[in-house]
């Protein structure tokens, strides 16, 4: 069984946890581990909250530009990516970012994101711009999971 959905949300604070309760609530649905579960949910947060504040300004009536949330759950694979409009990604992101110090409030997202999912790529949109941070996972499945494919 393959489920997939897409959000496109405003570049607020606000809408970082509602695309982490909708991932949350999607695989326990489907009966996905919650270590997994908990690990893609911290990963959607850190790429949307990168989004939300490098991905664009807002615009001349106030209103700030959307990012879109697109997820793919399908047999033993969670795909997630999270594309912005932004100016995108300086020539080329380091393979391994520079760890930030520990005392910094910034800096930690995506080397995060590279510890809790097992594929991550990083890069821009071809054309008019924007950053795609995409990461997947291999699922493990609860055994009363109702939707695992026999």
């Amino acid at each position: 069984m393959s489920i997939w959905w897409s959000l496109h949300l405003r570049r607020e604070a606000a809408s970082v946890p509602l695309a982490r309760r909708l991932l949350l609530g999607a695989m326990e649905t489907a009966g996905v581990d919650p270590d997994v579960s908990y690990d893609l949910s911290v990963a959607l947060s850190e790429a949307c909250a990168n989004a939300v504040e490098h991905g664009g300004a807002a615009s001349a009536g106030g209103t700030s530009e959307a990012y879109r949330v697109t997820a793919y759950l399908d047999g033993e694979k969670c795909r997630i990516e999270v594309a912005d409009s932004g100016p995108g990604f300086p020539h080329r992101p380091p393979v391994r970012p520079v760890p930030a110090h520990a005392d910094a409030e910034n800096g930690r997202g995506l080397g995060l994101i590279r510890e809790l999912a097992d594929h991550v790529h990083i890069g821009n949109k071809p054309g008019r711009g924007g950053a795609v941070v995409s990461f997947d996972k291999i699922l493990k499945w609860r055994e009363d999971a109702p939707l695992v494919a026999v």
